[in-house]
């Protein structure tokens, strides 16, 4: 598969990946090499990865505790002594392997110690090869609040090599499938089309899905790098998504969701929204809720959560002003941004979610 060029690095694909990652350390030389990981990532990816790479500078293993409730200002804390009690210096490479934790919060740290050190992505998740790759987003969690600080920093450059998928769960792979149905059902029906058959999807089909999928997050970031527009379409069903997602984090009898799993609800409910609003199609609304529900079974909640999954809505990156903005479809790839909803129509989603 041919390289796509985003801002200012390339995102290369599967054997083709290791030839340019030794090229680049070849020509730049880093003083030593951190390769970020967690304890998944450690077992199962970087035995595949330490055997694809070739280099004289020594590597260094750095190992944090998987999950969301792991990507906080804290973990940052140690990360940035680690890399001081390991002589990392400004000539230094972190190569982060991992899921979205992994490169969102290796590429915050990369990017601000010692005002900034080169690092490489290699995501190693369906959701991160398909989100986390293009668009320069690094950052970390505010307690259970969703990316709140953080900065655009691009890598050096991004390696996506699919046989990373064997060593991930089905429920991983399935939490990916919720952004690749969000850049479908906003940007392109064939690839929500063919993300309904979930049960199909593999080998060159799943190579097929994280291609065009990593193409129309790059047109999008190329066209507005900032999210002061276009940009703000791969927020769709973010706004509530993020907020149950951050629910359960807090919730202490409550199992925390995949990022996956809480999108997929969120896309549900904002198109309901979108089809009160904007007369969004009944029959594509229903279709929708089918086939999520399908793949990503129902998230269990009831009445007495919408409040507080509510309240935590004022929390989302995009409100201006105290108003909670939604992006919202008037037809498959059409949408509109800022779209103001009143509380009430919001419980109606959730109702319409349960029912």
């Amino acid at each position: 598969m041919k390289s796509i060029q985003s801002d200012n690095y390339l995102i290369h694909f599967n054997n083709n990946s290791y030839v340019e990652l030794n090229s680049y350390l070849a020509d730049n030389m880093p003083t030593k090499i951190f390769v970020l990981v967690d304890e998944n990532s450690h077992k199962h990816c970087y035995p595949i990865f330490i055997q694809q790479v070739a280099t004289t500078a020594e590597i260094e293993i750095i190992e944090i505790e998987s999950g969301e409730e792991n990507k906080n200002i804290e973990s940052c804390i140690n990360l940035w002594n680690v890399l001081t009690e390991l002589g990392a210096d400004r000539k230094s490479l972190m190569i982060n392997l991992g899921g979205g934790v992994i490169t969102d919060i290796g590429g915050f740290v990369a990017s601000t110690f010692k005002r900034g050190i080169s690092f490489i992505n290699i995501p190693t998740t369906l959701l991160s090869m398909v989100d986390a790759s293009a668009g320069g987003k690094t950052g970390v969690d505010l307690g259970v609040l969703k990316n709140q600080v953080g900065m655009f920093s691009n890598p050096e450059m991004v390696l996506i090599d699919s046989q990373y998928l064997s060593t991930v769960s089905v429920r991983e792979i399935r939490s990916g499938m919720a952004e690749v149905i969000k850049y479908g059902l906003t940007y392109d029906a064939n690839l929500w089309n063919s993300s309904k058959n979930f049960t199909e999807i593999n080998g060159d089909k799943i190579d097929k899905l994280i291609y065009r999928s990593i193409e129309i997050k790059n047109e999008v970031v190329l066209k507005d790098p900032r999210e002061n527009g276009l940009r703000k379409v791969l927020n769709y069903g973010h706004t509530l998504g993020h907020a149950i997602e951050s629910y359960f984090l807090e919730s202490k009898d409550k199992e925390n969701l995949t990022h996956g799993e809480a999108i997929a609800f969120g896309m549900i409910t904002e198109a309901y929204i979108s089809n009160k609003l904007f007369d969004f199609p009944k029959n594509i609304l229903d279709e929708i809720k089918k086939h999520i529900i399908d793949i990503f079974g129902k998230v269990v909640i009831n009445k007495d959560d919408f409040t507080p999954i509510i309240k935590l809505l004022i929390h989302d990156k995009k409100n201006t002003n105290g108003d909670v903005n939604f992006v919202l479809l008037t037809d498959l790839e059409n949408y509109k941004f800022n779209c103001k909803v009143s509380k009430e129509l919001i419980v109606e989603s959730l109702d319409y979610y349960l029912s």
